[in-house]
């Protein structure tokens, strides 16, 4: 296969991922709304599903597709590497602020991804008939 026909299913499968998270993300916050908000809509603490599934599932679906998408942008990011450092050394010429433009981003990165592992939750009790 020709790596210009590669990168066109990489790209159009990036894409269909990031509508498919962006979508599922929206049905999740505004359709298949959190407890609170359906007791003031429905009057009642109901469960509500689309396509069969409730939004706890949909997050689980929305979870999956986003490591796929980030799957798909390390095989892109990959597949790219010699125009991005191409690029990248022609913005950036001077060695140093090349060396810590790139030691920045790596960490800020690796703060985004790892940072949630390493949250610790407030936990508080909820007194009866209080609610959040």
């Amino acid at each position: 296969m020709k790596k210009s026909t590669l990168n066109f299913i990489i790209n159009a499968l990036m894409f269909m991922c990031m509508s498919a998270v962006a979508g599922i993300g929206f049905l999740i916050k505004y359709v298949l709304i959190s407890g609170q908000e359906r007791w003031v809509i429905y009057g009642d603490n109901v469960e509500l599903f689309f396509l069969g599934l409730d939004r706890h599932e949909w997050g689980e679906l929305h979870l999956i597709i986003g490591f796929v998408l980030l799957g798909l942008l390390v095989l892109h990011i990959y597949l790219h590497w010699k125009v991005i450092t191409c690029v990248y050394n022609r913005i950036f010429k001077k060695k140093l602020i090349y060396k810590l433009i790139s030691v920045l981003f790596i960490i800020i990165c690796a703060l985004l991804i790892i940072g949630p592992f390493l949250a610790k939750p407030k936990v508080s009790n909820v007194e009866h008939g209080k609610g959040r």
